[in-house]
């Protein structure tokens, strides 16, 4: 079949006769009918993105365009499968003829109809995460790699930075020294493993998720023939969430529009937040000087908050450097005010959360409507705690659930095993994180204290070993078990023992030494340590354990990257302190500040009606002790019209 490089423009009117005028507002309806050349619109929160796409489907198809010379692209196959029936249920018509799917999925039809001509055969394997990591083992002991001295990445951390250097368009050695520092001595092994497992996939005939966009550019990028075929046969295109692109797509985007540069864009630089997955703040922002003559169009009116959420979320975003001008309003003007508040300390903030909770649920708010949100995992750890004492049911999205992480269980056996020397689980766990104790070993040792013993025997038992790491382990017990030292020196003892094991068992073990940190600063507020470990596993294991199954209703605690896309009717976000949101590491690029003000504002802009903003005015830090934390500078010093300023008052029920 042929395609014409020149589509008919589409009629005036409309032959489904949907009144798309009436059914649009003026922004949404001029998006929706501008089809020739290149638009971007601006869709800022909660503005009907989704409707505009799915209206603009069907108005090509009721104008007269043939559905199979449009090119919808999305991030989950979901989405494009939402939009196609929302829009072929307007039009009363099947559209299975539109292509819609993920940049992947599309890059993936043409490589079978076209991989032959990049050297591939058509009966190409792609390989899923799990298969890559395999091959990368098997090329790193090929190479004789296992055998230098540690600490080599391990096949999930390879494929992560393969996957790094080819999204992020960055180079093996700037993402060493940006993340990976502690592999930086093995630049040189790691560049010649990557090149031989690029030769080892083609000579396999073999692609990995990210050689789909790499050689669906290649194919376009090299063969004119191709890429005007392709141009013609989807004379009309649409990507939604643009600003989510990462370099590559949106060169897809740039080479598919050839003949033609009809192209629709949907997006908002103002939710640009996933630099770390590759997305590039680049590509919305210059997407008029890649296609000269673009329409833009801001989408402004949200359908989800009120006016007083709205006002919040537009102060911070206009402080931002860079960024398409808009102001969010909403034909909800009533509502509450946001409130900033500062709590003496994070037990306080855990306090005043789960009072305000109850408080909302006295007012008839649903627990399914209410959601915390947290700039990282770890911010939540003191939270889970108190929500489990108030017997309040929840569920963890995005980050570690506290009791359910390796590197928090594995510190707390230290102290688990101290508090109760019978603990053979615990026992088990600490032993075997030793150098050189491998199970037997192990077993022995639980073997010789079954039916328990003091802590004292157990210290001269682990002396007694072969393994010199078992007796700096009795040493160690001996000070852990002094009850004179404060709890959180005690816990900080075990920490220093256990970050060169950490070290040794996760690549991104600078993340999850931030998690520890975190627990220090919860014990810090501890005397007993019977009393910190029975708070700690009392109710949030068995709270975790209902919420697993969906029977119950819960509170969301959520990252705010997990978040996004999603509304509540209540939101709190907490930890809102400098050094925290922003995080220390942000405040060294002024690009990724940036995003901060961007992840702060996608949080704002998830609350409907009531928003709470949180941050403990005083907070443990391992290096310096207890510090005074100030607000975080994109929500300090406000105007009281959008940002009430409080003091922590918690009103038990």
């Amino acid at each position: 079949m042929t395609y014409s490089s020149k589509a008919k423009a589409p009629d005036k009117l409309s032959a489904s006769h949907l009144n798309y005028q009436k059914e649009l507002n003026p922004a949404q309806y001029q998006a929706v009918t501008t089809v020739e050349g290149p638009v971007l619109v601006i869709a800022g929160a909660g503005s009907g993105k989704t409707r505009t796409l799915v209206y603009r489907l069907a108005y090509l198809v009721d104008q007269g365009v043939p559905p199979e010379q449009i090119l919808l692209l999305t991030f989950t196959r979901k989405a494009a499968h939402e939009m196609l029936s929302r829009a072929a249920q307007l039009l009363n018509r099947h559209l299975g003829q539109v292509m819609g799917g993920t940049f992947h999925s599309v890059c993936y039809q043409w490589l079978r109809e076209f991989a032959h001509l990049l050297g591939y055969a058509s009966g190409f394997t792609v390989m899923d995460r799990a298969d890559q990591g395999d091959l990368l083992q098997m090329i790193k002991e090929a190479l004789g790699f296992k055998a230098l001295a540690p600490p080599f990445p391990r096949k999930e951390t390879l494929a992560d930075i393969q996957g790094a250097m080819v999204n992020k368009k960055l180079s093996l050695a700037n993402i060493l020294h940006r993340d990976y520092p502690q592999f930086i001595n093995h630049e040189g092994p790691l560049a010649k493993l990557f090149a031989a497992y690029r030769q080892e996939k083609r000579q396999q005939g073999l692609m990995d998720y990210d050689d789909l966009l790499v050689n669906g550019k290649l194919l376009l990028l090299e063969h004119e023939d191709v890429r005007r075929e392709l141009s013609g046969r989807y004379h009309y295109l649409m990507v939604d969430e643009y600003q989510d692109t990462n370099h590559l797509q949106a060169e897809l985007v740039r080479l598919l529009a050839y003949t033609h540069n009809n192209v629709m864009v949907v997006g908002d630089d103002c939710q640009s937040i996933y630099s770390f997955r590759g997305a590039n703040f680049r590509n919305i922002m210059d997407f008029p000087q890649i296609f000269p003559g673009a329409v833009i169009i801001k989408l402004e009116e949200n359908y989800r908050s009120t006016q007083p959420v709205l006002d919040l979320a537009n102060a911070i975003i206009a402080e931002a450097r860079e960024k398409y001008t808009k102001c969010l309003y909403s034909r909800q003007p009533d509502g509450c005010r946001p409130r900033l508040v500062c709590a003496a300390d994070e037990k306080e903030q855990s306090l005043l959360v789960t009072s305000e909770v109850k408080n909302l649920l006295r007012q008839g708010v649903s627990l399914p409507q209410i959601a915390v949100l947290f700039r990282a995992g770890y911010h939540s750890f003191d939270l889970e705690i108190e929500l489990g004492r108030a017997g309040i049911p929840f569920m963890k999205f995005g980050g570690f659930k506290f009791l359910e992480s390796a590197h928090i269980k594995d510190l707390l056996a230290y102290v688990r095993v101290v508090a109760n020397p019978r603990d053979a689980l615990s026992w088990k766990r600490l032993l075997l994180l030793q150098p050189g104790v491998g199970a037997r070993t192990a077993q022995n040792f639980l073997a010789r204290i079954k039916g328990g013993f003091p802590l004292e025997e157990a210290q001269k038992c682990l002396a007694q070993q072969r393994q010199g790491s078992l007796k700096q382990l009795a040493d160690l017990l001996g000070q852990l078990g002094d009850t004179h030292q404060t709890l959180v020196s005690r816990l900080g003892l075990a920490l220093e023992h256990y970050e060169p094991l950490l070290a040794s068992r996760f690549d991104d073990y600078p993340r999850r030494q931030r998690d520890l940190e975190h627990l220090l600063a919860i014990t810090s507020r501890y005397h007993d340590l019977r009393s910190f470990l029975t708070d700690l596993s009392l109710e949030p294991p068995a709270s975790l354990a209902d919420v697993a199954r969906p029977t119950h209703e819960y509170l969301t605690l959520s990252t705010i990257h997990s978040a996004k896309g999603l509304e509540w009717e209540a939101v709190f976000i907490i930890w809102a302190a400098e050094g925290r949101f922003p995080t220390f590491y942000a405040e060294e690029k002024k690009e990724e500040e940036e995003e901060e003000r961007r992840l702060m504002y996608v949080a704002v802009t998830r609350a409907k009606r009531h928003l709470i903003i949180t941050y403990p005015h005083v907070g443990y830090n391992r290096f310096v002790g207890m510090s005074v934390n100030l607000p975080s500078r994109y929500v300090a010093n406000l105007p009281r019209k959008v940002l009430e300023s409080w003091r922590a008052t918690i009103s038990e029920p």
